[in-house]
Formats: structure tokens, C-alpha cells, sequence
């Protein structure tokens, strides 16, 4: 049986999906995914994406503390009662736990911290790879909002859309992970 194969928990087929499954192919999964498209516009007039979903939760956990930022428009879009809100809440919560729930079922299991990112940081501190982790995410979701959209919405809806702009930014995107990763990897 091959590495990959292996991997995947399966028995060599590039196709296969069980449940158990450490990877499934990324061509049946890109293929769900695109399927999942069609209730969203159907049902709620939205695409998929994930980063409108933060903007949801920290506008509701900022009117806790001050309810004047509900004047704030674009706070006030982002957390009114409608379904497109709340359907990429509802996405986001539900990757994470299928994530787990993935994880749990195949067993597979792996480093809490890579070796590639301990030879990165110089350190296999668990503190500094979190930190990191959080600071890039942030600005991540920072470039996401400036970008009014995240990987997720431009890369598979946008794209799906054939909306110049995703195309731009996913063009973006990819041209800063390149060279970002030629940066990073060289002192590697």
C-alpha cells in the first residue's frame, strides 16, 4: 500500500472517503464544498465565507460592553438577526467541530508543534507558537475585512461567481503566501 494511501487510511483509491479516513481527496471534498454553495444561495442569498462571522460575534460582545457601537453601521449590519449573519457563525462553529469530531473518529493524531515550525521559531515553546499563531491570525482577519472578504469567500465563492475581484484577491492571496514562504523557508 503506498504512503498516501496509507495516509488517507484507505486502501490506494484517490477517491475514497470513509469516515475513518485520516485525509479524504481533496477532489470529492472541493466537490462537497462546491455542493454546499447551492443551499447557501438558495436558502439565505449568501455565499460561503467565514471572516463576516468574527465581525457577527465581536460587534455582539462589544454592544455588551457599549451599546452605542450598534450606531456604528457597519457593526449594526453585521449584527442584526438574519440568516446571513448567522449562517457563517453557524459555518465557522460548525468546522471546528467537525474538525474535532474528524479527528476523533479517524484517530488521527499529530505534533502540537511541527518540527518545520520549531526550526521557524527557533524555539518548541508552545507559548511562542500560540502567540504567533493568534498574531497572524489576527492579521489575517484584519487583510480579511480590508479585503471585505476572506480565502474562503473569495477563493471558493467569489471565484465561483467569476467576480473579478476574487479573482484579484486570490491572486493576492497566493502572491503573499508565495513570498512569505520564501522569506520564512530560507532561514530554514
Amino acid at each position: 500500500m503506498s504512503e498516501i494511501a496509507q495516509a488517507r487510511g484507505g486502501s490506494g483509491s484517490g477517491f475514497a472517503c470513509s469516515l475513518k479516513a485520516k485525509a479524504w481527496s481533496p477532489y470529492v471534498a472541493g466537490i462537497l464544498i462546491g455542493l454546499l454553495q447551492v443551499p447557501a444561495f438558495l436558502l439565505i442569498e449568501t455565499a460561503l465565507g467565514a471572516s463576516s462571522s468574527y465581525v457577527t460575534v465581536g460587534g455582539i460582545a462589544a454592544s455588551w460592553i457599549d451599546p452605542a457601537v450598534t450606531n456604528i453601521d457597519y457593526v449594526a449590519k453585521h449584527i442584526a438577526a438574519t440568516g446571513k449573519n448567522w449562517w457563517q457563525v453557524a459555518l465557522v462553529v460548525g468546522v471546528a467541530i467537525g474538525a474535532f469530531l474528524s479527528m476523533r473518529i479517524s484517530g488521527a493524531r499529530r505534533q502540537p508543534i511541527s518540527p518545520i515550525w520549531s526550526r521557524a521559531l527557533g524555539t518548541s515553546s508552545p507559548g511562542v507558537r500560540y502567540a504567533v499563531a493568534f498574531g497572524a491570525g489576527f492579521v489575517m482577519l484584519f487583510g480579511a475585512r480590508v479585503a471585505d472578504g476572506c480565502t474562503s469567500g473569495h477563493g471558493l465563492s467569489g471565484m465561483a461567481q467569476l467576480a473579478v475581484s476574487s479573482t484579484v484577491a486570490v491572486a493576492a492571496m497566493f502572491a503573499g503566501g508565495i513570498a512569505t514562504a520564501l522569506l520564512l523557508l530560507r532561514r530554514i
